[in-house]
């Protein structure tokens, strides 16, 4: 069996002797020496001012429109994991969905521009798959409307535009440490800022809004523990390994699908990409669901990813996007992962070659 994903693991000694500290100082959570060191490990691996270690992405997503204080709509993407618009939902916020770009993938800035009301106050954008966003016309665009901008940036960790991490764009962005992702502390995220005032609200808002016995304003519990940040501490000084890894199955797969007529998104001029991902894209849904059919009888798992088209979500008024719908129903995320041989790539390959016969 090959699966989608599979989790990295530190070597466990490393991970061990983290603990071993955790268990002679007593200190588990509410800002450990280890969640302070991994904060401060990770700007100076991001380059950037500020960075809030949290429970998890989603908790991060919600305390960054939390701490901009926003109210109304907010333009995002319908190409993007769900929780980015329950997010937004969950502020009691209302989402407006501009389509993609059909090469990255990503937000559309034309589309965006086209939706902007006097009720529109932010723009959240996802990195998908860790592709930038067209972060400079989207700046352009919040410029000239008075707009604030979050990253989601659950995939973009150790991706570079421009020799800056994707995720030092926009007012806030924010990324997931979820066990699947291409750095994880088992479960985790983080809001980034370079604003010393929002910087302010963002620790707020994580710590119930207080602190010591002075309260601020309301917050809630998105810290997390020593035990998760060992995790995170034992895995990023190999973290340019483990990108380079993934970087070699990547072109691996690119080699043994040459030709075979799928599609693959495009990065932006400028992008150092992280291989977080390998998603293929069909010509139609009825070819995607018979590969994906065919390879899962051959023990090899792959996932919908996205799918499906979030302004298509039951639980809100649809808004049309056709160009997100067409590549949600046609996009598949191959197996990708440290410790994937190229001889398994070589077998996925073959068989989704037949799968399309």
């Amino acid at each position: 069996m090959i699966t989608v994903t599979k989790s990295f693991l530190p070597d466990f000694g490393t991970y061990q002797s983290y603990l071993q500290q955790v268990w002679a100082s007593g200190w588990i959570t509410n800002n450990g020496p280890l969640v302070q060191r991994l904060e401060e490990e990770l700007k100076s691996y991001l380059r950037v001012k500020h960075l809030f270690f949290t429970s998890n992405g989603t908790i991060a997503l919600q305390i960054a429109l939390k701490a901009l204080r926003l109210s109304g709509e907010i333009i995002t993407t319908p190409f993007s994991y769900v929780a980015t618009t329950n997010s937004i939902l969950w502020e009691n916020c209302t989402p407006v969905f501009a389509d993609i770009d059909p090469n990255d993938l990503n937000i559309s800035p034309t589309a965006l521009t086209d939706l902007i009301t006097d009720k529109t106050r932010a723009i959240l954008a996802t990195h998908v798959y860790g592709h930038p966003c067209a972060v400079e016309e989207i700046e352009n665009i919040a410029l000239r409307h008075d707009l604030r901008v979050i990253y989601d940036g659950a995939h973009a960790f150790g991706a570079k535009y421009m020799d800056s991490s994707v995720l030092s764009f926009g007012d806030i962005a924010t990324c997931s440490f979820h066990a699947t992702k291409i750095f994880h502390t088992v479960e985790g995220g983080a809001v980034i800022t370079n604003d010393d005032e929002l910087a302010e609200r963002i620790m707020l808002c994580r710590q119930f809004g207080h602190i010591g016995d002075e309260y601020y304003n309301v917050g809630i519990n998105g810290k997390n523990s020593e035990i998760h940040a060992a995790m995170g501490l034992s895995i990023l000084p190999q973290m340019d390994e483990i990108i380079k890894e993934r970087m070699k199955l990547s072109d691996a797969y690119d080699r043994y699908l040459d030709g075979v007529g799928l599609c693959k998104p495009k990065a932006r001029q400028g992008t150092l990409y992280n291989f977080a991902y390998y998603p293929i894209i069909f010509e139609s849904e009825e070819q995607l669901l018979r590969s994906k059919d065919y390879l899962s009888n051959c023990g090899i798992y792959t996932r919908r990813y996205f799918y499906p088209s979030l302004n298509r979500l039951p639980f809100l008024e649809g808004q049309c996007c056709p160009v997100s719908e067409s590549v949600s129903s046609r996009v598949l995320a191959l197996p990708l992962y440290v410790g994937l041989k190229e001889g398994q790539i070589g077998m996925i390959c073959d068989y989704l070659q037949k799968s399309l016969r």
